[in-house]
């Protein structure tokens, strides 16, 4: 912001205070390569949901610093360096992750540009004369001249991610029309609540939370009942273990409660219950015989007036 009155350096500090106390969520975003109608798209497409607010490091380092009573926004320096920006937002912060992301635009290869991932170069007829053939030559591209043109025999890979592209990549890779890298704003940080943490956090699903918030659970309630220390995961299963020993308890002596009746019944008694079974099995059966002689009889009783004729 160097060269900005001393008016437009207090309006910025005012602005971004007022952004900082208002928003409880910000992206810390990067902006290499992005142009300004990108910018001005991405801040069309994030109205009324998010702001967009570019500055000098050094201008919001001393914001930040000078919010004595909010030290969470500390956390936010060790990030700004670099060409970097900010978006403020109280919504949902996938959704407003995805908008900011989604505005790319293919651009060709420059010289001395870091790639930003691989780059190769596919098989296939090129269309360019065979006076061309010394620029695959030097990037070791393997050609063969067919019906008069320069054809690529192989894929090669003529850049590396994260290495610099060098002229004859950039001159070979614009000859042949192709645009290899995309350039947009990047979601760097994400800050919510006082917490710093990556943007791949905001692509965990409900359901993998939930999931792993049962499993933490199973785990406490195993802990718990193993060391005999009690919490609330592991209530309902001590209710049940000693819901048992009372049982067990009263069958061993001569104590009973309406809960064990019936099963002290049953173990003084196993021949009562086991003559029950077959008694209600041959009831079951008796039912389903009656419910087959009925279909049987009314299918008689239409015989009986004819309409078997048409079977």
């Amino acid at each position: 912001m160097g060269g900005l009155s001393a008016e437009k350096k207090t309006e910025y500090f005012a602005k971004l205070t007022a952004l900082l106390q208002e928003y409880k969520s910000i992206f810390i975003v990067g902006v290499d390569n992005v142009s300004s109608q990108q910018m001005h798209e991405i801040r069309k497409a994030l109205r009324g949901d998010a702001v967009v607010l570019m500055g000098k490091n050094t201008m919001v380092r001393r914001v930040i610093r000078t919010l004595g009573d909010n030290t969470e926004f500390e956390k936010l320096l060790p990030y700004v360096k670099g060409n970097v920006g900010f978006v403020f937002t109280n919504a949902d912060l996938k959704t407003i992750r995805d908008v900011v992301v989604s505005n790319v635009v293919a651009a060709p290869a420059r010289a001395g540009a870091v790639a930003p991932k691989n780059v190769w170069i596919p098989a296939g007829n090129t269309g360019m004369e065979p006076g061309k053939t010394s620029f695959f030559q030097a990037l070791g591209v393997p050609t063969k001249i067919a019906r008069g043109t320069i054809e690529i025999t192989a894929d090669v890979q003529v850049v590396a991610e994260g290495t610099k592209v060098g002229p004859s990549e950039a001159s070979l890779l614009n000859m042949l029309n192709i645009s290899p890298f995309t350039y947009g704003m990047t979601v760097d940080q994400v800050y919510d609540d006082g917490q710093i943490f990556s943007p791949s956090i905001l692509d965990i699903e409900d359901s993998e939370l939930i999931a792993h918030f049962i499993a933490a659970i199973k785990t406490i309630a195993t802990v718990s009942l193993a060391s005999g220390y009690p919490t609330l995961p592991a209530v309902g299963h001590s209710i049940i273990n000693h819901y048992k020993n009372v049982l067990a308890l009263s069958i061993a002596t001569e104590y009973t409660y309406e809960g064990s009746e019936s099963v002290k019944d049953r173990l003084a008694n196993p021949e009562a219950y086991a003559a029950a079974a077959p008694a209600a099995a041959a009831a079951s059966g008796s039912s389903e015989a009656a419910a087959e002689a009925a279909v049987e009889e009314e299918e008689e009783s239409d015989d009986d007036m004819g309409f078997g004729l048409f079977d």
